[in-house]
C-alpha cells in the first residue's frame, strides 16, 4: 500500500504541475508534508535545497530521495517513475495534438493564463520557506542569507549553484 501512496504522491503533482519540476514543487510539498506527513516542512526545504545544488531535473531528484526515504530502493523507483510518467504519456499520446494547436489563439491564451498560477505557486512556497527560516533560524540569519543571496545573484552574477553551496556552508558553520 505504501508504494501506491508514493506513486500517487508524485504522479498527481506530475499531472497538475504544468511548467515542469519547479511548478510541481508546491504540489509535491502538499502531498509529502501535509497529506502523508512523511517529512516536515523543514526537512522538505532541505531536500529541495540539496536537489537544487545537484545537476539535473529537480523533480526526479526529489522523488528519488523522498521515495527512498519512505520505501527504500523500490520506493525510489516508484517515485521517479511516477514523476516522469505524466510527461512521458503526454509526449507519446498528445504530441501530435499539441503540434497542431501550437500557434493558435486558444493555445496561446491557455499558456498566458497558466503562467500567473505558476508564479503564485512559486511565491507561496518561497514565502513558506522564508517564514520557516525566520522562525527556525532567527531574524539575523534569515536577513544575512537573503541579502547575501540577492547580492550574489544580481550584483555579482554568481551561479545559483554556488549561492546554494554558500547557504549550505553558512548553515553548517553557523547554525
Amino acid at each position: 500500500m505504501i508504494y501506491l501512496k508514493i506513486f500517487l504522491a508524485f504522479f498527481i503533482p506530475g499531472i497538475l504541475g504544468y511548467g515542469g519540476g519547479p511548478a510541481s514543487i508546491p504540489l509535491v510539498e502538499q502531498e509529502v508534508v501535509q497529506n502523508y506527513e512523511w517529512m516536515t516542512s523543514q526537512e522538505f526545504a532541505e531536500v529541495l535545497a540539496l536537489g537544487n545544488a545537484l545537476p539535473g531535473p529537480i523533480a526526479t531528484k526529489m522523488a528519488g530521495f523522498i521515495g527512498f526515504e519512505v520505501g527504500g530502493v523500490l520506493g525510489a523507483t516508484v517515485a521517479v517513475a511516477a514523476t516522469v510518467m505524466p510527461s512521458l504519456l503526454l509526449m507519446v499520446f498528445l504530441a501530435g495534438l499539441l503540434y497542431k494547436l501550437k500557434g493558435t489563439k486558444k493555445f496561446d491564451t491557455l499558456t498566458t493564463l497558466i503562467r500567473p498560477v505558476i508564479a503564485i505557486l512559486l511565491g507561496i512556497i518561497a514565502f513558506d520557506f522564508f517564514s520557516s527560516s525566520y522562525i527556525d533560524s532567527g531574524v539575523i540569519h534569515t536577513v544575512i542569507l537573503t541579502v547575501a543571496s540577492l547580492l550574489m545573484l544580481t550584483k555579482f552574477k554568481v551561479h545559483p549553484a554556488l549561492v546554494i553551496i554558500f547557504g549550505l556552508v553558512y548553515g553548517a558553520v553557523l547554525l
